[in-house]
């Protein structure tokens, strides 16, 4: 089997997140911050070694600012969701997946947001400058992805970030694309509110993700309950994360993702991407010979986080993933990638595009293998009719 659709969640993990998530459920998984036990105070003290790693990773001291969620869907649920309000607007882009487009789409429609959604040019790249001029009195909020999941397109986001600041706008960033092997420093790159998910770059298990918010952004909170402190009022916290992390948290999962967290920094960004920037490279250059095949994908490594999508002629995508799985078990993922809009700027929403997205653990000998893989089925197809 060779898998390639680690933009959909990273696969295998790290030998430390396996061995990690045991131990918990095995030695001390009681509910951290809710006893004075040891197992309970065991417990809040790897939670809190994950937050510390991921602050590390952001290079930011402010760790407790980071609060854990179940996925990036739902950090940036809450982002935007406790931000804003009836008569607020908003600049997004095409680039997005429907995690920012349906929350912000159900606020126009329902609450009375404006919703500006910026075009980008032919590789889907945002000029920072046409946002720039979608800024009116009322833009409360600039939403854009680190990277898009659709054709890998890394997108200027500290200039985007820089005018948000100088204009004094929220700025969310969704890093679900590219944390992990792209360097995000907080210190440099402004940004309100992250959002990320724990199993795709960052290697941690599926059901975990979080949001990072900066000190002075007041969000209000998607759901209120139990937190472990001030539990004699009656009202949410306001202490960070406490504000947003009602209720008994993914302990196995969040040590997991403390793992994984601690493998991509003890190999470091610019390794991990280095070896991404390889195995594309080699996509690309064997693709891209066969006059059958359309890349859609950055062919400049330094622009792409790890994915090649293309498809052949007018044939549906999901005809030639199944295909790959059938006969060849290479995995990876067709159709419009939970980004409709990005898939209609490419005029691909009828087709979707073929998306191979590659991880750390991919090695040169999968990549020629599915090279070949592709260009037999192209064969077969155009020998057939």
């Amino acid at each position: 089997m060779i898998y390639l659709d680690n933009a959909a969640t990273s696969f295998p993990k790290p030998e430390n997140v396996y061995t990690s998530m045991e131990k918990c459920i095995k030695t001390y998984c009681a509910n951290p911050g809710r006893g004075s036990h040891s197992m309970s105070v065991q417990s809040s003290l790897e939670v809190n070694n994950t937050r510390e790693k991921l602050a590390s990773l952001l290079k930011t001291n402010d760790s407790l600012n980071i609060c854990f969620t179940k996925n990036a869907t739902e950090a940036l649920n809450m982002a935007i969701l406790g931000c804003l309000k009836e008569g607020d607007h908003v600049i997004t882009t095409c680039m997005e997946h429907n995690s920012v487009l349906r929350p912000l789409k159900t606020l126009e429609k329902y609450n009375g947001i404006k919703l500006t959604i910026v075009e980008g040019d032919g590789m889907g790249r945002i000029d920072p400058f046409i946002i720039k001029r979608h800024i009116n009195k009322k833009t409360r909020l600039i939403a854009c992805t680190l990277s898009s999941n659709v054709n890998g397109i890394i997108m200027p986001v500290r200039e985007i970030s820089k005018i948000a600041e100088s204009k004094g706008i929220l700025f969310l960033l969704d890093a679900s694309q590219g944390l992990g092997s792209i360097d995000i420093d907080l210190g440099r790159v402004y940004t309100s509110m992250l959002a990320f998910p724990g199993h795709k770059g960052l290697l941690g298990p599926q059901g975990t993700g979080g949001l990072y918010v900066s000190s002075g952004v007041r969000l209000n909170p998607l759901m209120s309950g139990g937190t472990g402190s001030k539990s004699e009022y009656l009202l949410q916290p306001d202490i960070m994360p406490d504000r947003f992390e009602s209720g008994t948290l993914n302990t196995p999962g969040i040590v997991g993702l403390g793992a994984g967290v601690e493998f991509v920094l003890k190999t470091g960004l610019s390794e991990i991407k280095r070896k991404k920037d390889t195995l594309i490279k080699r996509l690309n250059d064997g693709l891209s010979q066969n006059r059958s095949i359309k890349l859609y994908n950055p062919q400049d490594v330094n622009e792409n986080s790890g994915i090649v999508a293309f498809n052949v002629k007018d044939t549906d995508s999901s005809e030639i993933c199944a295909l790959l799985d059938k006969r060849y078990s290479i995995e990876c993922r067709s159709g419009l990638h939970c980004a409709p809009l990005a898939h209609k700027h490419f005029n691909t929403n009828k087709t979707g595009m073929i998306r191979l997205s590659v991880g750390y653990f991919n090695t040169m000998d999968e990549i020629d293998n599915t090279i070949l893989a592709i260009n037999r089925i192209i064969y077969d197809m155009v020998n057939k009719y």
